[in-house]
């Protein structure tokens, strides 16, 4: 059971006490299923993406034997090409919803597995992990494009999307780094993989137009920066550029343009990615602006039109307190969080030289 004591870190003045810390763990750990999966709610879907952040965050509130049990689901229900289905009903592997495999939620559990890793010191884990891992980033560069970008997903039937969303292709470039690393720990180096995450690097920072225009979307605004694909001064440049167009001060971050719509994840990812730019202030600031959507029992709502001043969807998902739980963590100095999200022993130099 979560105390005060394990979640000292989470505590962050206008945004999380001891106590709601401790509520909002508990609201996670009642949607976990015994077999370790964790859906956005009991009786919703489960993604893989989502799921692992999910995890994440119980290991960032010291949960760690859960987060174990829902990285052991994942590994049971690992596809035999090293990929998962996009969504599984209430979190039941034999109730798949989406039989689409997607690059970006298959590639993230490197960056849970690393996470979990840091956070325990567990070597078992991560040898029992590795072939996992292995697997799931070989099924994610079999979509890799001559550009360097990573195609969307397989289709149901094995037919590849080769068009790439520059979110997931940053979401992605984390992962490879994150794989790098436990590569690296475990002394296999991966070369092919150094060569992919640098070319992916590059079209993400150099060619924009190796990717669908999803600009409208603050994840495309955001996420090149948080992936560790753009650092420095073009990180902050980013940033700054659509700053006024996607946050609204006091309520969040937008989804996308031009919708009232601010959401809680959006917005904890953009304060974790201030927080590794440097830019804690702002970063709390978001987080405090965003606790109106705090519910009565710790969980928080997906999102909030400010129009209509109305709670939509009405919808408390794990994913949306697990981006948070993960926000604050890193605010409040978690090492293993820091690691993953700052990018401390992580790969870096990868970018070729090339155009």
């Amino acid at each position: 059971m979560t105390s005060p004591e394990r979640t000292e870190h989470l505590v962050l003045p206008g945004v999380l006490t001891a106590e709601q810390a401790v509520e909002t763990v508990a609201g996670v750990l009642a949607v976990q299923r015994e077999d370790g999966a964790i859906p956005w709610f009991r009786g919703h879907h489960l993604d893989p993406w989502d799921h692992t952040e999910a995890a994440m965050a119980l290991d960032a509130a010291g949960e760690h034997e859960a987060a174990a049990r829902a990285y052991a689901w994942l590994a049971r229900h690992q596809n035999q090409d090293g990929s998962w289905y996009a969504a599984y009903q209430d979190g039941d592997p034999y109730a798949v919803t989406d039989r689409g495999r997607e690059s970006n939620f298959c590639a993230y559990i490197a960056v849970g597995v690393w996470h979990h890793y840091l956070a325990t010191g567990d070597d078992t884990f991560l040898d029992r992990m590795w072939p996992v891992v292995y697997a799931a980033i070989e099924f994610v560069l079999g979509l890799q494009q001559p550009g360097g970008q990573i195609g969307w997903k397989r289709e149901a039937d094995g037919t590849p999307v080769d068009d790439a969303l520059l979110t997931g292709s940053s979401s992605i470039h984390q992962a490879l780094r994150c794989a790098l690393a436990i590569a690296e720990q475990r002394e296999e180096p991966q070369p092919d993989w150094e060569l992919a995450a640098g070319a992916l690097a590059h079209a993400i920072r150099r060619h924009p137009e190796r990717f669908l225009d999803k600009s409208r979307y603050s994840m495309d605004w955001y996420y090149p920066v948080l992936g560790g694909a753009l650092t420095g001064a073009e990180a902050k440049a980013r940033i700054d550029e659509k700053w006024d167009d996607f946050v609204v001060p006091g309520l969040g971050v937008r989804c996308v343009l031009p919708n009232p719509w601010v959401t809680g994840g959006e917005s904890c990812e953009l304060a974790l990615t201030l927080w590794a730019t440097g830019e804690s202030d702002r970063a709390l600031e978001i987080l405090q602006s965003i606790q109106h959507l705090r519910a009565d029992d710790g969980m928080y709502w997906t999102g909030y039109v400010f129009e209509d001043e109305a709670v939509w969807p009405a919808e408390l998902t794990t994913w949306t307190a697990g981006s948070l739980l993960l926000a604050v963590a890193a605010l409040g100095g978690d090492e293993a969080t820091c690691a993953v999200f700052g990018g401390e022993r992580l790969p870096r130099g990868l970018e070729p030289d090339c155009c």
